[in-house]
């Protein structure tokens, strides 16, 4: 899958996305905010950092639902849209497996994180691993790729799950390893509730 990959990276890095003049990306049939990825870290470190001790895991939980909402809302909005009709669903040869490796691959063409399925059991379990993503060099404490997390569930979701949007919360993502604590990549493991 490795050509498909790479043909998806190539073919995406290639359209320009700009934002309206309210900084809003009209793409992919949803609009989304360009916005740094410092303002991002900053945020998530400034409430981790806030939270009392007994709330950081609820605060953490918080942070993984927000890009859970987004990735769920708006995959749905990416997947069917005809850009990735265009550009993805061409080389889809086996269904939702294709489509989330072609998800994965927009993720990196898009800079939202250098990741990609190690491992892929349909319908049960998603192993996923990212050499780069939004909280990989950001300050704080432990494990937080909150959006890579959030995103991965989300995406899970939207191939496995109920058809959107009654598929939420059919899976849950959990990250087991992560540059931001000294490990080579970050690695996320998503499974059934």
């Amino acid at each position: 899958m490795t050509v498909m990959r790479d043909t998806v990276v190539k073919s995406l890095a290639k359209i320009t996305v700009q934002g309206d003049e309210n900084g809003l990306i009209p793409e992919y049939e949803v609009l989304v905010n360009l916005l740094p990825v410092k303002l991002l870290n900053t945020f998530s470190e400034r409430i981790m950092a806030a939270a009392p001790p007994d709330r950081k895991a609820e605060v953490e939980e918080g942070l993984v639902r927000a890009a859970y909402e987004c990735g769920y809302h708006t995959g749905c909005g990416i997947i069917t849209s005809d850009i990735f009709n265009d550009v993805v669903l061409p080389m889809v040869t086996e269904g939702e497996k294709d489509i989330l490796r072609g998800a994965y691959a927009a993720f990196t063409a898009w800079g939202w994180a250098k990741s990609g399925i190690v491992q892929l059991k349909e319908g049960e379990k998603m192993v996923i691993r990212a050499f780069d993503y939004y909280e990989a060099d950001s300050g704080g404490e432990g494990l937080r790729g909150y959006m890579l997390r959030g995103l991965s569930q989300a995406f899970f979701d939207l191939a496995y799950a109920d058809p959107y949007p009654d598929g939420m919360d059919t899976f849950v993502c959990r990250q087991t390893k992560g540059i931001e604590v000294g490990d080579p990549y970050g690695e996320f493991i998503v499974t059934k509730k």
